[in-house]
């Protein structure tokens, strides 16, 4: 039986940190699940990265966002506006993600975030807010081979500096993703 990979809308919280957008892209790439994005989020991303990393250059952040366009099938929302101001969230600025994930399809927004993304709110759309860590750990549960594979590829695209399998995941641990890190250690061997 082939189970239908998740439709997962992410936040910009979620694709800012590079180590954990590659891995949800690798997955993405592997079919482990369907990303979800929006210019909206894109430009969200894009513009934090920018303040942060005065080294980084605008025109470079716009190649990653086309890549990802590019790579991820369907991944790029469209047409989701007009449902914003009938959403309800605690922070109005991330009505946007909500309608964006409705439209989509999504079943989850992936964010650190959650206390923006109440519950209550998501679940009268059938949606749910997800932590990164959890949702990787869900990823290794239903899709296992898959998302190893995604992570060996992950971890070997890394050439200045090189990872081996430990410090790979230690990154991991560091950006906030512990339990997909532990998970990850009982495979070391496989990525």
């Amino acid at each position: 039986m082939t189970v239908t990979p998740i439709t997962a809308l992410l936040g910009a919280c979620v694709i800012y940190p590079a180590p954990l957008r590659d891995l949800l892209m690798y997955f993405a790439v592997k079919d482990v699940y369907r990303p979800r994005w929006t210019d909206a989020i894109h430009e969200e991303w894009i513009r934090a990265v920018l303040e942060n990393r005065p080294d980084l250059r605008r025109a470079q952040l716009e190649r990653t966002r086309d890549l990802m366009n590019h790579n991820a099938r369907d991944s790029l929302v469209t047409g989701y506006e007009g449902l914003i101001d009938g959403l309800s969230l605690p922070d109005p600025d991330d009505r946007h993600v909500l309608a964006a994930a409705i439209h989509a399809g999504a079943e989850v927004i992936v964010t650190f975030n959650l206390a923006d993304f109440p519950a209550s709110s998501l679940a009268v759309h059938g949606i749910e807010g997800r932590h990164p860590d959890v949702f990787c750990c869900g990823l290794l549960d239903t899709a296992l081979d898959a998302a190893l594979e995604a992570v060996r590829l992950q971890r070997l695209s890394l050439k200045n500096p090189p990872r081996d399998a430990p410090e790979f995941l230690g990154t991991l641990q560091a950006i906030g993703l512990p339990q997909t890190a532990e998970r990850l250690r009982h495979y070391a061997d496989r990525i």
